[in-house]
């Protein structure tokens, strides 16, 4: 997190551990709010790799998932990627640069995840003319989220994006609409405090769960070191939010991609569901695995993210094999653990 940044944050109510804002005093609250009002979080959390240089997009076309070609100055993408056995490694957020340290594309992931895929794909580089470099100090990404977000954007800030992924840059910031009613900011440092002030005037500030929630009731996966290696981009329905593409050239693990969706061999999905743990029990978390009693004390699934609700427990995202889902309850942890409550996810799935 820019130190600067962050300094800001804590003189505003921001409580932060291990660069990210947990929250500004009243979990409880901002939760609700982040249901039912219009809520702004620093995204801090996410750390930025920047790829610059005329190879950029050759490059990254023969790493990801997702068609990079793409991506451009008014559209970014969901994408993700894997080793050469088709699993994920990383799941992201791809747009083009204008801004700040120039153009080329920025990669947003889990910070926690950003050092290790930088250091992966450096070692691919070889010698095309392509550069990596940590961009997460150089851009401050705010989330706007909720039924008057839209307005409240294009009071602070002008025209927004009509399309779903679509961006519009500006001078020192860039805005990309993730949803009907979610909005996220990537600006340069110097502008974001005026910026925050401008939108926190009407929003409401909440810390790093919230967004969590709301990425999680949007149906989107984000991958994590307990989560690495697990699945390949199907099971976390990447597909369905237009992270992979089945017309592009050879990626790692694309062949194994490839004959998974033309073979009818996903035999495991991911679901939007709740869950609600005994006062003793320890909070869900991603990595957690699941249990029903057609598999016994096989593991049928895995929780992929988790996050505080409004309505109490927990709101996961998880992955299962749709046999199980179909046949009988999915437990948490063991056969006797608390079962899942499984909601309809805002997208449909193929």
């Amino acid at each position: 997190m820019n130190l600067i940044w962050q300094a800001y944050l804590r003189n505003h109510g921001a409580i932060i551990q291990d660069d990210r804002v947990v929250g500004f005093g009243d979990n409880a609250a901002e939760l609700e709010s982040a249901r039912s009002a219009t809520v702004l979080s620093d995204l801090s959390h996410f750390g930025l790799i920047h790829f610059s240089g005329e190879d950029a997009q050759s490059f990254l076309q023969g790493q990801l998932s997702c068609d990079v070609k793409q991506v451009n100055a008014s559209a970014a993408l969901y994408g993700g990627y894997c080793n050469p056995k088709g699993r994920l490694l990383a799941s992201f957020l791809i747009w083009s640069q204008s801004i700040g340290n120039g153009g080329g594309y920025v990669m947003q992931l889990p910070a926690v995840v950003r050092p290790g895929i930088q250091k992966r794909l450096a070692m691919y580089v070889l010698r095309a003319k392509v550069k990596l470099a940590d961009a997460s100090d150089d851009l401050v990404c705010l989330g706007v989220a909720g039924n008057h977000a839209e307005a409240l954007v294009r009071k602070n800030l002008g025209e927004v994006p009509a399309s779903h992924l679509g961006v519009i840059h500006g001078e020192s910031v860039s805005i990309i609409r993730l949803a009907q009613n979610r909005f996220e900011l990537a600006i340069v440092p110097e502008k974001a405090p005026a910026i925050w002030e401008g939108l926190s005037r009407d929003a409401v500030p909440v810390g790093a769960p919230c967004w969590d929630w709301l990425e999680i009731k949007a149906g989107i996966p984000i991958i994590t070191p307990a989560t690495q290696e697990q699945f390949v981009p199907q099971m976390a329905n990447l597909e369905a939010i237009g992270g992979v593409s089945f017309q592009k050239g050879c990626y790692p693990g694309q062949e194994i991609v490839a004959r998974s969706q033309y073979l009818g061999k996903i035999k495991r999905r991911m679901y939007l569901a709740n869950i609600r743990p005994g006062i003793s029990e320890n909070p869900v978390e991603a990595g957690d695995e699941l249990f029903g009693a057609d598999m016994g004390e096989q593991s049928i699934g895995m929780i992929v993210n988790a996050s505080p609700s409004p309505d109490g427990g927990f709101d996961v995202l998880a992955v299962i094999q749709t046999s199980s889902v179909e046949a009988a309850a999915v437990h948490w942890k063991s056969l006797a653990g608390p079962s899942l409550e499984i909601t309809p996810l805002p997208y449909s799935l193929s």
